[in-house]
């Protein structure tokens, strides 16, 4: 979340208190002077805020009983309530998980956390309300502020693709050997967290860990019977919980959706979600987070928008050094949709014509972003 009390407070995320446990943490240390404490619920910890020192502290959206709220703020502290009868927490701390946008799928999806929040901006998205706008731009700062938390120091590579591509075929078999191939060689996947080309990336990277490849097939079988979320998402998504439950242990990923494609829902697969309301911040947040790369999958607009928006500060060098950029299928890209010959004579004669390169198949992408980084 943005800093808001005086210059001299701390900044760093070493200074944000996210868990009950860091709040205990802290306070065992006899202050919370400039700490930012997000989405805590110390309603039980009144006893602890009538204790210590809370003078420059920041309280987002954290429920406190009145004699607590009380006393941190007469010491000065700046307090932003919760807001009540929201399907979401705009302070929130952490990243969601698939666990919390699915919770009550047992009742069907648009009974879940993500459903009734895409319900929501539905309702609020198009009516210029002030408030509501403010509501989703504080939740999409929060989320940006927890993903970069938890991606210090990982070496993220996207892959992008439509999300129409349906379980049970092969190009979606392809992209999840992809997703494993990359998560095993110690990069953090990163896609649109949808379903398509984006869960089997997820999927790939979660199944990374096991060592037995033919899971892999085993699962990709089991999800073909349910090959798309339409009609039914409260299907597909319980097909995935069932892979998730027959294999638990499964690998770290990252899944950058967003409500407003609310029709696409998020996949089950990404570790750790990253769910947004603007799709421009999502879009380049994204893009902006591989620092390995990424790799274009076959895709309709969506995904030539990404090509581009990736190209962009590449051939401008406003992210510093290019990252490389792997077009999959050159029938797609030099003749459905030709976006490659675009690609080549933007990057001509600059740095990042080192970068990019186009290749046939999925199974050659990885060796291709590997070259490509090397120089």
């Amino acid at each position: 979340m943005p800093h808001l009390t005086d210059p001299d407070a701390r900044h760093d995320h070493d200074h944000e208190i996210e868990t009950l446990a860091e709040f205990d943490a802290v306070v065992a240390r006899g202050s919370l002077g400039g700490y930012r404490v997000q989405a805590v619920d110390l309603t039980a910890r009144t006893p602890d805020l009538l204790a210590v020192t809370t003078s420059g502290a920041v309280f987002l959206g954290c429920p406190m009983h009145p004699d607590g709220l009380a006393k941190v703020r007469a010491d000065g502290a700046l307090v932003f309530p919760p807001v009540p009868d929201l399907p979401f927490d705009p302070y929130r701390g952490l990243l969601y998980t698939a666990e919390t946008l699915f919770e009550h799928l047992e009742q069907g999806y648009d009974a879940t956390p993500d459903a009734l929040a895409y319900a929501w901006f539905q309702r609020t998205g198009a009516d210029g309300d002030i408030f509501a706008s403010m509501l989703r731009s504080l939740h999409d700062d929060a989320v940006s502020d927890a993903l970069d938390e938890h991606l210090v120091g990982a070496r993220v590579v996207g892959v992008m693709g439509g999300h129409a591509m349906a379980r049970g075929t092969t190009a979606y078999a392809g992209a999840a050997r992809l997703g494993r191939t990359l998560a095993r060689s110690g990069l953090t996947v990163a896609t649109g967290g949808g379903p398509g080309a984006m869960e089997a990336a997820n999927l790939g990277a979660y199944l990374a860990p096991l060592r037995d490849d033919a899971v892999l097939d085993d699962a990709l079988q089991l999800l073909a019977k349910v090959p798309s979320f339409t009609p039914s998402v409260t299907d597909w998504a319980r097909a995935a919980f069932e892979i998730r439950d027959r294999w638990p242990s499964g690998g770290d990923s990252i899944g950058i959706p967003t409500w407003f494609y609310g029709h696409e829902p998020p996949n089950a697969f990404a570790g750790h979600i990253a769910k947004y309301f603007a799709n421009a911040t999502r879009e380049d947040g994204l893009l902006a987070r591989c620092n390995a790369g990424v790799v274009f999958l076959p895709g309709a607009a969506g995904t030539v928008q990404e090509i581009f928006d990736n190209a962009t500060p590449n051939y401008y060098e406003s992210r510093g050094e290019p990252t490389p950029m792997v077009l999959v299928n050159r029938a797609h890209w030099t003749e459905r949709l030709p976006a490659w010959p675009l690609l080549r004579s933007l990057a001509k004669a600059r740095p990042m014509e080192s970068r990019i390169a186009l290749v046939d198949t999925v199974e050659e992408a990885p060796a291709a972003l590997a070259r490509l980084a090397a120089g």
